[in-house]
């Protein structure tokens, strides 16, 4: 991880990186942010180094690019506007979350794509080629069942449409 880490346009200190493993038997990574990430048991268990390392290049670009402090204001400012609108439109808090959700989704698709982009970018310059992460996706789609719902791919656009984008890039 830490050679990842140092490839990226904001490199952390060893002490400003945590990794916490989840005991779940899905296939999972997350960016908690401030340099904290998420792992399941299931990954570390069903990945070979290759696909850890895709994983981990997705989450690390999240967190090089600030997507996590991003999402974290977003819902600070979904959550004062739902308090505010509730003011003046009593009941209108049973509705709202639907509305906050939608908005924050909004945001991911592109984000995810950014993240894979500069995934690939931290790849090769920690030396690996933009391969791994396409190799990553494959696996993941066979693996964890593509994109029907659930761990990792349940929360980003379709596999597929990652993938071509990775090819199509320099």
């Amino acid at each position: 991880m830490m050679p990842l880490m140092r490839a990226t346009n904001n490199p952390r200190r060893l002490n400003e990186v945590r990794v916490r493993v989840l005991d779940d038997p899905n296939i999972n990574a997350a960016n908690a942010g401030g340099g904290e990430f998420l792992v399941t048991t299931g990954l570390l268990q069903k990945a070979n180094d290759e696909h850890l390392r895709g994983v981990l290049a997705h989450e690390i670009a999240h967190d090089d690019l600030g997507h996590v402090a991003r999402a974290q204001t977003l819902g600070t400012g979904i959550n004062i506007g739902v308090i505010l609108l509730e003011q003046f439109f009593p009941g209108s808090s049973a509705v709202t979350p639907i509305a906050g959700a939608l908005i924050a989704n909004s945001y991911s698709r592109s984000e995810e794509l950014e993240a894979d982009r500069h995934g690939v970018e931290i790849l090769r310059r920690a030396g690996y080629s933009k391969e791994v992460l396409i190799d990553t996706l494959t696996w993941l789609t066979k693996t964890a069942g593509g994109d029907r719902g659930g761990g990792f791919l349940s929360t980003h656009p379709a596999t597929e449409e990652r993938i071509d984008a990775l090819r199509k890039s320099g």
